[in-house]
């Protein structure tokens, strides 16, 4: 059915306006769906205790604001060297892996165009209060469409965060030639057995998506895993 037939149906049961997206839109609308039909997708539901996040981030306070998807962001430099299937690219034609040396992630912001991916290059090399600067900077650029788009290109891995806004778990669309995308959701304060007794603690739903061609289940439960661990000793990332 072409767009001119269905907003003719659906005139039939009430007034509808067909309202153009813009050439962006339509370039994004285009590269998801490529992504879904393409990719085998896998997500992979997980909580991460970021208890000791939110004590760092009070003691950075007064010299910068620095939010969880910096730490997170920091914490998968680490890992994308430590589980180098997630660094990587599906050639074209399916028959080799193309394995990348370098650690740039990318950050979902929502603007006025639709969803932007920023990239932070060589996170690795910089310190949690520089990143955040960077994207401080990047998220202004995209809400003011001034973002350009060699800023978006060279991302290695994407995070996408609804944590501002609430849900517990969602399936995010990986950001092609990237292999895996970890979407965020909103932290909550959950009771949690010690060995001894519950206690209060933050945990953070993560839902990693992950191209099932490239990398497999226990792998990814692994990298979940590893990124607690990372977490809970903040000062070192």
């Amino acid at each position: 059915m072409s767009d001119g037939s269905l907003t003719s149906y659906l005139a039939q049961f009430g007034e509808v306006e067909a309202q153009p997206l813009s050439k962006f839109q339509q370039v994004v609308a285009r590269r998801l769906s490529q992504s879904w039909t393409q990719i085998p997708h896998v997500t992979h539901h997980d909580e991460v205790d970021v208890s000791a996040v939110d004590q760092h981030r009070k003691a950075l306070a007064a010299e910068a604001k620095v939010t969880p998807v910096i730490y997170v962001a920091k914490a998968l430099a680490i890992l994308l060297q430590e589980f180098p299937q997630f660094n990587a690219s599906l050639s074209e034609d399916g028959k080799s892996v193309i394995a990348k040396r370098y650690m740039n992630v990318g950050i979902a912001v929502d603007g006025p165009l639709g969803l932007m991916v920023p990239v932070l290059r060589d996170v690795a090399a910089k310190s949690l209060v520089a990143l955040s600067a960077e994207l401080r900077e990047l998220s202004e650029q995209a809400r003011s469409k001034g973002l350009p788009m060699a800023a978006m290109e060279g991302g290695c891995m994407t995070i996408t965060s609804l944590g501002g806004i609430g849900g517990t778990a969602f399936t995010p669309i990986i950001n092609q030639p990237e292999v895996a995308i970890l979407g965020i959701t909103r932290t909550q304060t959950k009771a949690v057995w010690n060995g001894s007794a519950f206690e209060p603690r933050s945990m953070m739903p993560l839902s990693l998506s992950y191209d099932h061609r490239v990398i497999n289940g226990a792998d990814a439960a692994r990298f979940l895993r590893r990124l607690n661990d990372l977490l809970a000793t903040p000062e070192a990332l």
